[in-house]
């Protein structure tokens, strides 16, 4: 019956139903063969991508080919792969705590593993035929062949459809001939095989190509320099350049005009696993920050004794704990949804591809808000070190330059939190998330008397999780309005849509930590999660924070008169805690367990 329930839930219907927190996948939950995994994958990191950190940073590409060589040999490349094509056929969870695991040695291998094993492979797993499926996916999952994407052209970055490479049917009909220029691509300098993007004839949309590369007999393909970047130095991104590339018919993926379906859903799976390649990076920033201000003294004193670091540290651990529910979250409820599609009658292609697909708002989701907290933790690395966080001699400053590009690629974060509300709304006409009946209830609470009874908030999260209820609220009061006021031109609103996607990113993140603790303090008892129900609660506070702000700002920009007071008194009453957290304390106690452990230990 479990499954059943939590199947239910489809994507962004977190927003409308009260989720069980017996019914969330958390990291506690890894089965043993995961964990077995786990461990692989970080000795493998330890081993073969950290000791030899300097010779990434010095731009080592060929290392970093060499690197990936073992991956395959080690599996890791393959763990998505179903078995009929060479892989592991592990669920999509083994999928995400490998990535997680194997990136956060050096930025310039997890974007060499992620393209290689997101956008590089993944097109022709979900898209493609079984002929082409049984020549390409084999080698793709052995390491035998390298993948690389090209999607995005000098002209055509976030508007991926509008790129001028053409693809021109030959006079027999037995092949295109693909003419154009893409940038930006991961992988070139050592792939065999790329994923091309181009247009046919005067097509609304681009079509995507398999395309085969070989230094030897390049079949007019060259390739830029390799460009020199802020971080991911040993990343192999160069331009590529189409000169009359003839590609056999045979090797279209999908159909005609179904590029641009290929790229975004590809770009789904990716966002989700960028997101899983940001959670052991930021464990490790913690743990590194901590090692060093355990040690480092000033005025006689361990600087991890002071206030002012204390801070910082908690606040780095309650964000990577936040990312780290966020995600498996999301990845056990797409795992579950091709199990169903599976189980359904849908091929393991439609079930992955549709899984992930409904899915899309978390993916976005996760994206941004995961991208963004290891970046802000690399720049708390940073200060924590001082002077010496500075330095090229400490991994800090090489934290921080790798952690840019991932609110960057695989769409930039404006671009996600657009989509992530635009998706929610388009669900919602479509009758997949009903969001119009919750609204139109909050329109009547706010139209109703508040009710003045103090509610019993005895039980462990209580608050909290009412607290949720109310943000929620708030969501469906501030984006119902913005809906209600420019319909469907909503979407021309940009400030607007970034308000309300931050509110919306808040209510999952925040919800995710909080269903996590509460279900291991169920399990474990609530003794042993005292510093991770401090981290839930400071993560909550801002939030409220956050989506107070942003409410504001959207409610005074497109609301007047009565309506506008109307709706700043709903979010005053949305945001409004019973009894505050004491901030100070929650901070302390989550840095003590921290500098206790001297490591990310949750």
């Amino acid at each position: 019956m479990a499954t059943e329930e939590k199947d239910i839930l489809r994507g962004g219907q977190f927003l409308v139903k009260e989720t069980n927190c017996e019914d969330v996948f958390t990291p506690e939950d890894f089965s043993e063969e995961q964990n077995m995994m786990k461990e692989s994958v970080m000795e493998f990191n330890d081993r073969e991508i950290i000791a030899h950190k300097a010779r990434f940073e010095a731009k080592d590409y060929a290392l970093t080919e060499e690197v990936m060589r073992k991956a395959g040999e080690m599996g890791f490349l393959s763990v998505a792969v179903p078995e009929a094509y060479g892989g592991m056929g592990m669920g999509f969870v083994s999928t995400v705590l490998t990535c997680d695991y194997i990136s956060s040695g050096t930025g310039s291998f997890s974007t060499a593993f992620g393209a290689h094993t997101g956008i590089g492979t993944m097109p022709i797993t979900l898209y493609g035929t079984e002929e082409q499926k049984q020549k390409y996916v084999p080698k793709l999952a052995s390491g035998q062949w390298f993948g690389a994407y090209c999607l995005t052209e000098p002209g055509a970055g976030s508007d991926a459809n509008s790129g001028k490479t053409t693809a021109e049917l030959s006079a027999d009909g037995k092949s295109y001939k693909i003419n154009g220029q893409k940038m930006w691509i991961s992988n070139a300098g050592f792939c065999s095989l790329m994923i091309v993007f181009a247009r046919i004839e005067d097509d609304k949309n681009i079509t995507g190509f398999i395309v085969e590369y070989d230094a030897e007999n390049p079949n007019g393909i060259t390739l830029g320099e390799e460009e020199h970047k802020l971080g991911i130095r040993a990343s192999s991104t160069r331009q590529v350049f189409f000169n009359d590339t003839v590609v056999p018919v045979e090797n279209m993926l999908a159909g005609r005009g179904e590029g641009f379906k290929i790229a975004m859903n590809a770009l789904n799976v990716g966002r989700i696993k960028l997101a899983a390649a940001c959670l052991d990076s930021q464990r490790r920033i913690l743990t590194t920050a901590v090692e060093y201000a355990t040690e480092r003294k000033q005025f006689k004193t361990p600087i991890a004794d002071f206030g002012a670091i204390k801070t910082k540290l908690a606040e780095m651990a309650a964000n990577a704990y936040a990312g780290e529910s966020a995600t498996y979250r999301a990845a056990k409820n797409i795992e579950d949804r091709i199990a169903m599609r599976e189980a359904a009658g849908n091929t393991h292609q439609e079930a992955e591809l549709k899984g992930v697909e409904e899915y899309a708002i978390e993916c976005s989701i996760l994206k941004v808000a995961v991208s963004e907290d290891v970046q802000a933790s690399a720049d708390e690395g940073i200060q924590i070190f001082g002077g010496m966080g500075f330095s090229e001699d400490t991994p800090m400053e090489a934290a921080w330059r790798d952690a840019r590009i991932a609110r960057i690629y695989e769409g930039t974060n404006e671009i996600n939190r657009m989509l992530c509300v635009g998706m929610l709304v388009k669900k919602a006409m479509k009758g997949h998330v009903d969001l119009l009946g919750p609204a139109q209830k909050v329109q009547e609470e706010l139209m109703g008397i508040p009710s003045f009874e103090t509610p019993d908030y005895s039980e462990l999260f209580s608050e909290e999780k009412a607290m949720i209820a109310k943000l929620k609220k708030a969501f469906l009061m501030v984006a119902g309005g913005a809906v209600q006021k420019f319909g469907p031109q909503l979407e021309e609103h940009q400030q607007l849509l970034i308000a309300a996607a931050d509110i919306l990113i808040e209510i999952y993140m925040a919800e995710s930590a909080i269903l996590r603790t509460e279900k291991n303090a169920k399990r474990f008892g609530e003794d042993s999660q005292s510093a991770q129900i401090a981290m839930a609660k400071l993560y909550l506070y801002h939030a409220v924070d956050i989506v107070e702000e942003k409410g504001k700002e959207s409610i005074i920009s497109f609301a007047e008169g009565d309506e506008q007071r109307m709706m700043l008194m709903g979010l005053k009453r949305f945001t409004k805690y019973q009894n505050y957290p004491d901030i100070v304390d929650l901070r302390i106690e989550i840095a003590e367990k921290v500098k206790a452990e001297k490591k990310y230990c949750f």
